[in-house]
């Protein structure tokens, strides 16, 4: 994959003739020929990753009840616009302006809100040691977190939630047999982020 120059400045340090752009053609099994486009500054370091399918997708959600851990190991597609969502456990991640894209599976996509969920534990801990007049509502947090985290090591295996992908663009997709797919309703389409413009430009953008 060899990389082109991007004739703009970066989005995030606005430096000038650092930006670069690499794009690969794959196949990802159940998904079809997609592309995967890298931007990079390397001034900065900032990087963003999306995944374009081939054919055109329509704006969709799929949802798998992890009822078994077997489903842990499904593949998925995530790209930047998508917002992942597990409403027993109250837990969502939407696309913010710096979002990427991944290919990963379930127990991946579980692992990052599990890192999500330790950083803000640990921040509940410091505050438990030096605020001593709040103690109380930080015991609770804390012990809300915890509940969490074992919710989640148990997916399939005594614990069972559901796990949502909702993706305006439709470039998102949950790669299991009992995964179901449904349109997205209007309502979700007007409240729900789309994330970071693509990080595709034109052709006199980028220096062949």
């Amino acid at each position: 994959m060899e990389e082109q120059p991007v004739n703009i400045p970066c989005p995030i340090c606005s430096t000038e003739g650092q930006l670069g752009m690499v794009a690969n053609v794959d196949e990802i099994p159940y998904f079809g020929e997609h592309t995967q486009v890298t931007v990079l500054c390397h001034a900065c370091g900032w990087r963003q990753t999306d995944f374009i399918p081939a054919e055109g997708k329509k704006a969709g959600a799929w949802k798998l009840v992890l009822d078994d851990t077997k489903k842990l190991r499904s593949r998925v597609v995530r790209s930047s616009s998508c917002t992942v969502r597990i409403k027993e456990l109250d837990l969502e991640v939407m696309p913010g302006t710096n979002s990427t894209g991944y290919v990963s599976n379930v127990e991946g996509v579980l692992n990052r809100f599990v890192d999500i969920i330790n950083m803000v534990r640990r921040d509940v801990e410091r505050d438990l040691e030096t605020d001593t007049e709040e103690n109380e509502e930080l015991l609770k947090a804390r012990a809300t977190l915890d509940s969490l985290l074992s919710s989640i090591e148990n997916a399939g295996d005594g614990s069972t939630f559901t796990l949502e992908f909702l993706d305006p663009h439709g470039h998102s997709m949950i790669l299991d047999e009992d995964a179901v797919e449904r349109e997205l309703t209007e309502e979700e389409l007007v409240e729900l982020p789309v994330g970071p413009d693509p990080a595709v430009f034109s052709s006199d953008d980028v220096n062949a």
